[in-house]
């Protein structure tokens, strides 16, 4: 018994010494071996953490009650680090360091994957930092090498009509209730250029307010540095043919249902489709909608994209059929020309000829990330691929309100393209909370047939972002082996894709 006792205190001594800190900067990465499902499965719950804190991001102001109450509950969902836990949450702090790790390795292979991976994990970092007690804070600070003091109370009380003074925006009640950091001015060369600190004896004294700017800026550096150095290893990892194939689909990953199996196959009528298409379609699949109708044919990406979620929405293969062959012979394609060449590629991606593989429809992230339309092409994301100008005119078009407009290309702007879509989604449906995080078309229209049937209660929740409200991170769980066989479908799709070249 006594020694069952000291092995298991000599093994909590052990991971605390690892771990010995809720929090960390990320200097030094895992060295333990963990297997690929494992591997898959971290990676896959942080992608899901920092899809999350985009979406709150966006929602809601940073440090706001609402904000914080939403990302702890992510946070506690995932089983990651939040608040200050106690010394025995090992697994939580191993989780979280190695799937940093994990995420930097897919994240690092372009200048747009690595600006959002750093802008995601620095809203989760200066979340979790604010989150500390002061004695948990002072901790981190001393773990990290920032020599960072902070000042006595007895200190703080002579300095305070100087502090008050030099610090704008604080009162003496703030002054007061603040805690003050004494810092070098190499760290605080910002604030001391703005004349916005308390300089004495060569040292700057700092409010907690301006000292995680501080840390965040030092940690911003520290992570860029370490993306770039990790995309120049990249060639080694790409030569292992386990990994890089896990790391490319996390990068583009989709975490939800993937929509190849549909209870409304065979509801849905050829004749509603053009009703359905101004009701319930994404912005992605109206315009291809419209393209087909305008011009009686699409190219192979947008029949790739437009029928994989037609048949995610409910046409059989039957109705596919008929419905492409309709429109393409108003065109300049013949029956029997249709018969001899689409048809075989329709069947194809409902599992009915080749490798009897049966496609999904594509995610967003997909749609977002791969196969960027040329001129004539039709396919891909508005949001993402149209000019702004363009974008305008196709959101007047549909009705689209001006503070809606705006509010979406401000989203565009900043390269939130999924949350514009949600915003397009809320002024169309006239609604102010869209109560679920966006992920995918067909899980666009899932929910707006919902919505329109009064299947659903729609929340109204105060906003500080116009309009913009709380995107729920209630994404429906999916495990960690849906990553693996998504994976395997974008392999089978450049198969399907051959059948879908002519145009």
């Amino acid at each position: 018994m006594e020694f069952s006792r000291r092995a298991r205190l000599r093994q909590a001594g052990e991971r605390r010494e690892l771990y010995p800190h809720s929090l960390q900067f990320y200097q030094e990465p895992p060295t333990e071996s963990i297997s690929l499902a494992e591997f898959e499965s971290l990676a896959v719950d942080r992608l899901r953490l920092l899809k999350v804190v985009e979406n709150l991001g966006v929602s809601y102001v940073r440090g706001a009650d609402t904000y914080k109450n939403k990302l702890e509950q992510e946070l506690r969902k995932l089983k990651f680090p939040y608040k200050a836990l106690a010394e025995d949450d090992y697994d939580a702090r191993r989780k979280d360091h190695i799937s940093h790790f994990i995420l930097r390795l897919a994240y690092c292979q372009s200048e747009e994957l690595r600006r959002w991976f750093l802008q995601q994990e620095m809203d989760l970092f200066r979340y979790r930092f604010n989150e500390l007690t002061d004695n948990l804070r002072q901790k981190f600070l001393d773990h990290v090498n920032l020599q960072f003091e902070a000042i006595s109370e007895d200190l703080k009380n002579e300095w305070a009509n100087d502090l008050c003074a030099s610090t704008p925006g604080l009162s003496m009640i703030k002054v007061k209730e603040q805690m003050f950091y004494k810092v070098g001015l190499a760290d605080a060369v910002e604030l001391f250029r703005a004349r916005r600190v308390f300089i004495k004896d060569g040292f700057a004294y700092v409010p907690l307010k301006d000292i995680d700017a501080i840390v965040l800026n030092n940690y911003r550096t520290k992570l860029s540095k370490a993306l770039a150095l990790t995309a120049r290893s990249l060639p080694s990892i790409q030569s292992d043919e386990r990994l890089q194939p896990l790391l490319n689909h996390l990068s583009h990953s989709y975490v939800g249902p993937d929509y190849s199996v549909q209870k409304n196959t065979g509801k849905i009528s050829l004749e509603q489709i053009d009703a359905l298409a101004v009701k319930s379609f994404p912005l992605c699949m109206r315009q291809l909608h419209k393209a087909l109708r305008e011009n009686h044919h699409l190219r192979h990406g947008g029949r790739m994209q437009y029928g994989l979620f037609l048949k995610g929405i409910g046409l059989t293969l039957e109705q596919a059929l008929e419905f492409w062959k309709k429109e393409f012979i108003r065109g300049k394609v013949d029956a029997d020309k249709f018969d001899k060449g689409y048809a075989y590629s329709i069947r194809h991606s409902y599992g009915k000829e080749g490798k009897r593989t049966d496609y999904t429809p594509y995610s967003c992230m997909k749609i977002i990330m791969s196969n960027p339309p040329s001129q004539g092409d039709y396919h891909g994301c508005p949001f993402r691929h149209c000019d702004p100008e363009l974008l305008k005119q196709k959101l007047q078009l549909y009705k689209v309100p001006l503070s809606g407009i705006n509010q979406i290309l401000e989203l565009v702007k900043g390269m939130h393209y999924q949350l514009a879509c949600q915003k397009y989604f809320e002024f169309t449906h006239d609604i102010e909370d869209i109560g679920f995080s966006l992920n995918h078309p067909n899980q666009y229209f899932a929910e707006s047939q919902r919505l329109l049937s009064g299947g659903r209660e729609v929340k109204k929740e105060p906003s500080h972002l116009g309009n913009s409200q709380q995107k729920s991170s209630g994404q429906e769980s999916s495990n960690s082996t849906s990553t693996s066989s998504n994976t395997a479908t974008d392999a089978e799709l450049e198969g399907l894709e051959e059948y879908f070249a002519e145009d």
